[in-house]
């Protein structure tokens, strides 16, 4: 149990954190320092760095999640876990989307250097990376305020 903790705890950190430094820090400074050729260039990259800490923070939090699941009763668990569980499948399909999507959308843009079509997929990527931000942030919260108040 301590070590499925662990390793689901250290996954939200890298997933949750790496989008708060993405969004909340890179985006407003590229924005306002970076033309698009450049801006786009630089978003492809660090996508294509953070997304595989991603795919395995993904899987670690959901093979940790569900093992915590089954130690506490499975469907019997607190209904903050339950939550929890649901707020991750979301925020993982919401990442899926964006991966296979306007991920592909932007790096073929930044290939092919069509920065407009480029800026679209940033602009939608960064919008649900806000989103999954939001929810991250909201799951940790149902987390250690359910904890609080059972």
């Amino acid at each position: 149990m301590t070590l499925s903790l662990f390793l689901h705890v250290l996954s939200v950190v890298v997933w949750v954190g790496g989008m708060f430094f993405a969004y909340m820090a890179l985006r407003p400074v590229a924005a306002s320092v970076l033309e698009p050729p450049q801006r786009l260039t630089l978003w492809a990259g660090v996508f294509g760095k953070f997304f595989p800490w991603v795919w395995a923070s993904v899987a670690l939090i959901l093979v940790s999640g569900l093992h915590m699941l089954m130690v506490f009763g499975g469907l019997a668990a607190p209904h903050y876990a339950m939550t929890m569980l649901v707020l991750g499948v979301v925020m993982m399909a919401i990442f899926a989307h964006v991966f296979f999507a306007p991920y592909g959308r932007l790096k073929r843009a930044v290939a092919a250097q069509d920065w407009k079509a480029g800026g679209a997929a940033q602009a939608q990527i960064l919008m649900m990376i806000g989103i999954n931000l939001s929810l991250g942030l909201l799951t940790i919260a149902v987390v250690f305020l359910g904890r609080a108040l059972a």
